[in-house]
């Protein structure tokens, strides 16, 4: 795994698009997932990691009540994994971790949060092409004959339609990424995408630690986190785009109108500017 820290906005675009040329497609097309988050020392634990102990083995209880009472809901679920999204996407403590195909989305998160404008940020990316080369030989398949380097619901379906005979494919720890469905805008304007594991319990960052290709953590300083934040204000990647509708806008307008973080942003003089004409 490779980590870098950025001095610049222009050195973090750099980083974030390096490898994205596809000689085979000719067209800058990326096999990459980001995940943005405020504190660079934050770990990549899901929401079963972080109960700890052995709250992983009420996995397969949490969904089934999940799947009893949300029936009747306006989300169509069919596969096990169709209501391992739904699950995540609305705050269950899953096996599942958020990711992004966007590497603008994954810097929203990382400076969204104001009360972390002090702490270094980081940006996770990881080539799923490369961690594809671990699967076992039945997902391998599916996708060479699906054409894909991501799953779908639909896909994970064929191959595991149960959580049990996902984990049963292989005795090596692996992580595959696959697409949810447009559940909502939420996902859709979130260029959403999930990590699983095939065991409940396991840490992605300790699996992708020992990964020496396709791994890297981009560590973004706190003094250039203004900068990130205003230049994707200006690109509208903002709250009000993310989250649609009213809770989302009231986030927007709560942070935009907040009072500036103290300090000049990074290369920028109190009071200066960077146009000296």
């Amino acid at each position: 795994m490779l980590e870098h820290r950025v001095k610049s906005w222009v050195e973090l675009q750099e980083l974030l698009f390096e490898g994205s040329w596809n000689e085979a497609l000719h067209r800058f097309r990326p096999t990459l997932a980001f995940r943005g988050m405020p504190d660079a020392s934050m770990d990549l634990a899901t929401g079963l990691n972080r109960r700890g102990g052995d709250y992983s083995r009420q996995e397969h209880v949490m969904l089934r009540a999940f799947r009893k009472y949300a029936r009747g809901t306006a989300y169509p679920c069919g596969s096990v994994w169709d209501w391992l999204a739904l699950a995540q996407h609305h705050g269950l403590p899953t096996r599942l971790l958020d990711w992004t195909f966007s590497p603008y989305v994954a810097l929203h998160f990382l400076s969204e949060n104001l009360e972390l404008y002090g702490t270094d940020g980081v940006v996770w990316s990881v080539d799923y092409r490369e961690t594809n080369r671990l699967l076992p030989r039945p997902l391998k398949v599916q996708l060479r004959q699906e054409g894909a380097d991501v799953f779908s619901a639909e896909m994970l379906e064929e191959v595991a339609p149960r959580l049990r005979a996902f984990d049963q494919l292989t005795r090596r720890s692996f992580v595959l990424f696959f697409e949810p469905p447009s559940l909502d805008e939420r996902i859709v304007n979130q260029f959403a995408l999930f990590s699983v594991m095939n065991a409940p319990s396991s840490r992605l960052d300790t699996f992708l630690e020992k990964q020496e290709r396709g791994v890297r953590r981009i560590i973004v300083p706190a003094k250039l986190k203004r900068e990130v934040r205003d230049k994707l204000d200006q690109a509208n990647i903002t709250e009000r785009v993310l989250f649609p509708g009213l809770d989302g806008l009231s986030r927007w307008l709560r942070r935009y109108y907040n009072p500036k973080p103290p300090g000049p942003p990074e290369g920028l003089p109190p009071g200066g500017s960077r146009n000296e004409d």
